[in-house]
């Protein structure tokens, strides 16, 4: 009789237990949301496997490991805060908007409920400007976004939210214009901001007569998902970027195949 009623009390869940994993599913989902499509995010899913790797040591009593792998989740608790102090940052700041309920409408629980669609990337008309900007030599930086929305990065810059168009990049870019210094971020259809600052790359084979145009571009697609586009102010060449790689010199219809195949629209 008490084993039956050891086995009843193991199987008895509260609503308070209810609560506890739900709140924990939400909050992991909205950190995922936060690090997706960057660098971060091989980091989170390598930490989710070292501690689930570290229970099930636990449960089978290995004492070596459970012991090593114990260590290593409360060291790397601090370390956590170095590696992610970005996402950290962002996350807090999230939580201190007090237009957060408002942002969060069209969300039910783990559903996104979609108003009136996402408009889709017009890649031709990116493509169209970067040519125009190469003939007359006009220096440019374009990220387009992917999975990750490079809030963080957003937030560095002029917010802009307008329809991507031709004339509106080339004025953004044009020497004289207060927009034109730092790089322009493409979410979808829209340009999301002017003027923001990226990471530069400390990569050491980035070609000598590169400047931080090319160094961003490539930093910041070290860093996410992105893609960046450059346009050389002293050469009038086109050069693109991707998962931290930079390809020199590239046409028009290339640039147009390549955002075509990863931009997938």
């Amino acid at each position: 009789m008490t084993h039956i009623l050891l086995s009843l009390d193991l199987f008895h869940i509260r609503v308070v237990d209810v609560i506890d994993v739900l709140l924990f599913a939400i909050l992991l989902y909205e950190v995922y949301n936060l690090i997706k499509g960057t660098a971060a995010i091989r980091i989170f899913i390598g930490i989710i496997a070292m501690y689930l790797l570290w229970k099930v040591v636990k449960v089978f009593q290995m004492q070596l490991l459970t012991e090593i792998l114990g260590q290593f989740i409360s060291v790397g608790f601090i370390a956590l805060i170095v590696v992610f102090q970005p996402e950290i940052r962002q996350f807090l700041l999230l939580l201190g908007k007090t237009r957060i309920i408002r942002t969060q409408a069209k969300r039910f629980l783990f559903w996104k409920v979609s108003i009136g669609g996402t408009t889709p990337l017009q890649y031709d008309k990116i493509v169209k400007a970067c040519q125009k900007m190469a003939d007359i030599q006009t220096g440019a930086l374009i990220v387009i976004t992917r999975k990750s929305e490079l809030a963080t990065y957003v937030e560095t810059g002029q917010l802009l939210d307008a329809r991507i168009s031709e004339i509106l990049l080339e004025t953004i870019f044009f020497r004289n214009s207060p927009l034109h210094d730092g790089a322009v971020i493409v979410t979808g259809g829209n340009i999301r901001a002017a003027r923001c600052i990226l990471p530069v790359s400390s990569k050491t084979n980035i070609p000598s007569q590169y400047g931080l145009r090319h160094r961003s571009a490539v930093g910041i697609t070290e860093r996410s998902d992105a893609l960046a586009i450059i346009v050389s102010e002293e050469r009038g060449q086109i050069s693109y970027s991707e998962e931290g790689k930079l390809f020199e010199n590239v046409t028009p219809s290339e640039l147009s195949n390549l955002l075509e195949k990863a931009i997938g629209h």
